[in-house]
């Protein structure tokens, strides 16, 4: 076994104005809020987790890019959907293939009721809150995808597989 590392490859497939991407993110939750992020040049926010690398699983994606952001350990709970999403971004027609895990966190993460209670840079300056986890809330901070939102208050038991087209062209 060599000390070298392989390069890492996130699998992302720029074809502009085409874009393939897989994600993984996971629901972390506290006292009724969720954990959200977002770059600080976003006004939306998504849930923390990100792109999987060639020859890596998803449900290692999600124990390693909770480790990068948040610098603690997690724990997987389940896999709560698997989603083919298909929305515009900026100049591009993306789509996504993404995975949803229910994640506990094995350490103390900060937690404020209104507060940003993390940053890291990760190519770009990203900020991390909690929000209260209620459909209303959660479409009034635009979390993307929307159908997190929709869907926060009854999360399946078992694994679903969802195919997810936004609609018409949101505009930044």
């Amino acid at each position: 076994m060599s000390d070298v590392m392989s390069p890492r490859h996130m699998i992302r497939l720029d074809h502009k104005p085409q874009l393939f991407s897989f994600r993984v993110a996971g629901l972390v939750f506290h006292k009724g809020y969720i954990l959200v992020n977002r770059s600080v040049t976003d006004r939306y926010w998504a849930l923390p987790g990100g792109r999987a690398e060639i020859g890596e699983s998803s449900d290692q994606t999600i124990l390693r890019e909770i480790k990068e952001e948040l610098h603690v350990e997690a724990r997987i709970e389940r896999l709560l959907w698997s989603a083919e999403s298909f929305f515009s971004y900026g100049e591009y027609r993306a789509h996504e293939l993404a995975f949803y895990y229910l994640i506990h966190l094995e350490q103390a993460f900060p937690f404020h009721e209104n507060d940003i209670v993390h940053r890291i840079v990760d190519g770009v300056d990203v900020e991390f809150k909690w929000l209260p986890a209620t459909p209303s809330i959660l479409k009034d901070n635009d979390l993307r995808p929307a159908f997190i939102a929709e869907r926060i208050n009854d999360l399946p038991q078992r694994h679903e597989h969802l195919i997810v087209r936004e609609g018409a062209e949101r505009h930044e």
